[in-house]
């Protein structure tokens, strides 16, 4: 018997999307004022991504500079020229891998990873697959989601910048920060004498990563003692290249990771454009970095975690409903170490 012409199939019912909790933005500005909770998709993975369950996710100072759109260069490298192009903020992580796209075949379900993904700022994530490696085993989550990018910058800066040798005498400058304290750290499993600039109330802290000696900026300066150093690694402040070179050897080699200035075209940027040409004329390499985000020197970052030479300093955590007042914390300067938020 045919069907009666008068009675009609129920119509598909849509395959239900999957949502998550994120932490959205619609316009550029401060945390406060444009970072909100909501419930969204959850985002979709290309054939070279993976998709990431997040347990922990760090605020770098990149976080605040794409969320205010400052300086406006940001803007003009593809994030957004009035508005972010994407809602959800945050790129360091520390998760479990929920899926991976059909080209990944170095990480599965349920590996526990850490790395540089996009938008973690929410309870999912995505990742290149070749911008994240095996968590270290010996720290939290938290701990992880604060290394990727903070520590990848001052590997590569005292590595391959300075390429740092046994014995010789490294000054970093913000070694109270996010890359200072790892930088610290690392140049002592480098086998340096590692000096860190900070204020009084972080001087404990940065004895605590077993800096050497301690400047503290609100009493002395770096050149007050006429000690010359083979490498400079400046994460915080905005002094002249002048003066800087003033605590640096005739050969040492200065490398530029940070500088603030709140200027909204520059924003401090127009040291290390003019470093590059400077050293054409001097005996001093004086360079910016550029950090390279790759999960070969996430390895290496794990190896020197594990074997106990470096481990992440996390000031405090904020569970992800409280991220706007994270990156807050942050922004203020208040930091010892890292700010997380856990999901």
């Amino acid at each position: 018997m045919g069907i009666d012409q008068n009675i009609r199939a129920a119509p598909e019912r849509p395959a239900q999307v999957a949502t998550m909790t994120a932490v959205v933005q619609d316009e550029y500005g401060e945390a406060k004022d444009v970072l909100s909770i909501a419930e969204i998709d959850r985002p979709r993975i290309g054939d070279d991504e993976v998709l990431l369950r997040v347990h922990a996710a760090g605020v770098d100072r990149g976080v605040w500079h794409i969320m205010a759109g400052l300086p406006y260069p940001i803007r003009l490298a593809g994030y957004g020229f009035r508005a972010p192009k994407t809602r959800v903020r945050g790129r360091e992580v520390a998760g479990l891998v929920e899926a991976v796209g059909a080209g990944v075949t170095s990480v599965a379900p349920g590996d526990e990873v850490y790395g540089i993904g996009e938008g973690t700022f929410a309870e999912y994530a995505t990742a290149k697959h070749d911008k994240i490696a095996p968590k270290p085993g010996n720290i939290t989550f938290a701990q992880a989601a604060a290394a990727p990018i903070s520590a990848l910058t001052a590997l590569q800066g005292l590595r391959d910048s300075a390429q740092v040798r046994p014995g010789q005498k490294v000054l970093v400058i913000g070694a109270s920060g996010g890359v200072g304290t790892f930088a610290v750290q690392i140049a002592k499993a480098f086998g340096a004498e590692a000096t860190g600039v900070c204020g009084t109330t972080k001087i404990d802290l940065v004895r605590s990563l077993g800096a050497d000696y301690v400047i503290d900026y609100t009493r002395e300066d770096i050149t007050s003692h006429g000690q010359r150093y083979d490498v400079i690694l400046d994460a915080g402040g905005h002094r002249s290249l002048t003066h800087l070179r003033r605590a640096l050897a005739p050969r040492g080699t200065l490398v530029i990771v940070g500088s603030e200035t709140g200027g909204r075209w520059l924003g401090g940027f127009d040291r290390s454009l003019r470093a590059p040409l400077l050293s054409r004329v001097t005996g001093q390499t004086l360079t910016a970095l550029v950090n390279s985000e790759n999960a070969r020197d996430l390895v290496a970052l794990t190896e020197l975690i594990d074997s106990g030479k470096v481990t992440p300093a996390v000031d405090r955590t904020y569970p992800l409903s409280e991220t706007a007042a994270a990156v807050q914390h942050m922004v203020e300067g208040r930091a010892r170490g890292k700010i997380v938020v856990t999901v």
